[in-house]
């Protein structure tokens, strides 16, 4: 049997004995005040921040020029901007998160010429209400219809939807059929396709824009925010860049997100009239097959129906609008559709 002793031999030391408890304590104690340190600085540059990105906002809206006129419907008030003095009338709806639809479709308004165009800026977009009632399929198109009315726009008119404001267009259509003349779509959202607003309505969002951090994002890379193309004059730019600091994931647009799977499921067996012309634009690029078939599908019982692809991706409005302008055209022309 063998003995291990502690001690190690001659000129060999002992090991380092542990440090006391209290000296332990005394450390654990030094780094968790350190680490309260930075944690209450950061909190404090967060809030520091987020004071800086209010007072921006607030100088900055009242020192841009508004555009379009509100009008008061169900649970506050839509900004409605208009175009062109006669011609068929075109009522515009923009994508999920277009911070300035009036501005997004800009280029597109310029190519239009001869057509009355009207803008209608759903709650959370654009100089509308950021607070809305349940932002449900139904209730967008009881106030998009209240919003035409007081606006007193000329029936029939045409519906232009990019994006999400596929389905709400074609609700629209079958609520008010005898008021729609005809429907247009911009790589609009079909019934049968992916929820693709899930997840986006997270308030977690909202903070990317409260503190300041989508301004400073906004600020070193315009290009993120800003769209593509050089359709858009410098002060256009501007503007969409402030707008998506002052609109990013506001209230109504969270809740447009959370609602977006019941209104998938709301339109899921739904179909344009029959008789209503509609023309659907949709992106080259990309895998297309399933987006193209559901397209297809949706114009397939109508007596005229048309599909386009175009170059670019989702917004053709930005770097298309002249060969939209000149399809759209000929498309109401021929559905003879007119004033």
């Amino acid at each position: 049997m063998s003995v291990t002793s502690a001690y190690a031999g001659p000129g060999t030391p002992n090991p380092e004995p542990d440090p006391p408890l209290a000296e332990r304590s005394s450390r654990a104690r030094k780094v968790l005040r350190a680490g309260g340190v930075a944690v209450l600085i950061a909190v404090l540059l967060v809030l520091a921040s987020t004071v800086t990105n209010a007072v921006l906002d607030q100088n900055e809206r009242a020192n841009t020029v508004a555009y379009g006129e509100r009008v008061e419907v169900a649970g506050g008030s839509l900004n409605v901007y208009r175009h062109g003095d006669t011609g068929p009338t075109i009522v515009m709806l923009g994508g999920y998160g277009t911070a300035a639809p009036a501005i997004d479709y800009a280029p597109l308004i310029r190519e239009m010429d001869g057509f009355r165009t009207v803008v209608v800026e759903g709650f959370g977009y654009g100089y509308s209400d950021l607070e809305a009632p349940p932002r449900t399929v139904e209730n967008i198109s009881t106030e998009l219809h209240q919003a035409l009315k007081q606006a007193r726009v000329e029936k029939p008119y045409v519906l232009l939807g990019h994006s999400i404001a596929g389905i709400y267009e074609l609700d629209y259509a079958n609520r008010y059929r005898s008021e729609v003349a005809a429907v247009i779509g911009i790589d609009a959202s079909v019934p049968g396709q992916i929820n693709g607003l899930a997840g986006q309505g997270s308030p977690l969002n909202r903070l990317v824009s409260a503190t300041g951090l989508l301004r400073v994002v906004s600020a070193v890379a315009p290009s993120l925010v800003e769209p593509d193309g050089d359709s858009y004059t410098a002060q256009e730019r501007e503007q969409i860049r402030l707008m998506t600091n002052w609109n990013w994931a506001n209230p109504a647009l969270l809740d447009e997100a959370n609602h977006a799977e019941a209104n998938f499921e709301a339109v899921q067996d739904m179909s344009f009239p029959s008789d209503l012309p509609v023309l659907s634009f949709i992106k080259k690029e990309g895998s297309q097959a399933r987006w193209k078939e559901l397209h297809q599908a949706q114009l397939a019982n109508l007596k005229r129906g048309e599909l386009i692809e175009l170059d670019g991706g989702h917004y053709p409005h930005w770097t298309q609008s002249e060969a939209l302008a000149e399809h759209i055209s000929d498309f109401l022309a021929s559905a003879a559709v007119g004033p």
